[in-house]
């Protein structure tokens, strides 16, 4: 049996009991993309995603020099030990108001394979109607 689909015929997005009809998932859905404890999430949810950074110590943060037109540029977390020194802290309302504004998802992974802590994160542009 060929196992290849049709491009545009699966939904990479949609998990266990994800059904196509939603036009929008509830706020507090993530998706899951794999299983284990290793698997990568997504979400659009801001409580989830502000959880998820405060658990790790990451404040929300910006790259100096990246605004434009007076508006954030590239959004990024600072994490204790990492970073901070190239990064300019910005408040939660200003980073969810650009994350919002672009139509960003949040990737991110709670455990790592071996069962730590992990800290792997993604912005990503959105390019489905439903989020």
């Amino acid at each position: 049996m060929n196992d290849q689909r049709r491009p545009g015929t699966r939904d990479p997005y949609a998990g266990p009991g994800a059904s196509r009809s939603l036009k929008k998932p509830p706020e507090s859905i993530s998706r899951a993309e794999s299983t284990g404890p290793a698997r990568i999430l997504v979400t659009r949810n801001h409580d989830v995603i502000r959880r998820w950074a405060e658990q790790r110590g990451a404040r929300p943060a910006t790259m100096p020099g990246s605004e434009y037109d007076g508006r954030l540029g590239v959004l990024r977390f600072d994490f204790p030990g990492y970073g901070g020194a190239v990064l300019r802290a910005v408040g939660w309302d200003e980073w969810f108001a650009t994350f919002d504004a672009r139509r960003l998802t949040f990737r991110y992974q709670e455990r790592r394979a071996d069962g730590g802590t992990s800290n792997f994160n993604r912005l990503e542009q959105s390019h489905r109607e439903d989020w």
